[in-house]
């Protein structure tokens, strides 16, 4: 009988390949990626403690990456202000794929074809874990917070509408 091997992502191997302690999660996803909450409850996990990854352009053409709680609106404001920008916009859907190696839905601030300035929300710095995409639909990777920051180079700043 053939033994079942877990399918790794790209994000999950860098993690290994760093020596960074994470833990895998599925769930089910179908045609279309689901919203952040809507992966938090698949997981059975608190919409705070699972984080998306938004892109955005800066005034200056620059690529900019926000990561903030599942159940939140990215404030452009702030997050222009995060990264020393006069304003940012978030990116058209049919850039991502080409831009960071990832699509709508599955896009990680881990791995992505270059690095890009990354903001992650204050609030992550309380959680003992934080969950985010394994650059895959239906896939996503948890790990302390400490890490994921350093891994990436990020920053945090308070990003979200309040």
């Amino acid at each position: 009988m053939a033994k079942h091997r877990e399918e790794k992502t790209n994000v999950m191997r860098t993690l290994e390949q760093r020596r960074i302690p994470y833990t895998a999660h599925t769930y089910p996803a179908g045609d279309a990626a689901p919203d952040g909450v809507t992966v938090a409850a698949l997981l059975g996990q608190d919409p705070a403690a699972v984080f998306k990854t938004l892109v955005c352009r800066g005034a200056s053409g620059g690529a900019y990456v926000f990561d903030i709680p599942a159940a939140a609106t990215l404030d452009l404001k702030k997050a222009a202000r995060a990264v020393g920008e006069k304003s940012v916009a978030m990116l058209a859907q049919r850039e991502l794929l080409p831009l960071t190696g990832y699509v709508h839905g599955g896009c990680s601030p881990v791995g992505m074809k270059k690095p890009f300035p990354t903001v992650f929300h204050a609030s992550v710095t309380a959680l003992d874990t934080v969950m985010v995409s394994a650059g895959r639909v239906g896939y996503q990777i948890e790990c302390r917070p400490a890490d994921l920051l350093a891994l990436v180079g990020a920053e945090t700043a308070d990003i979200i509408v309040d």
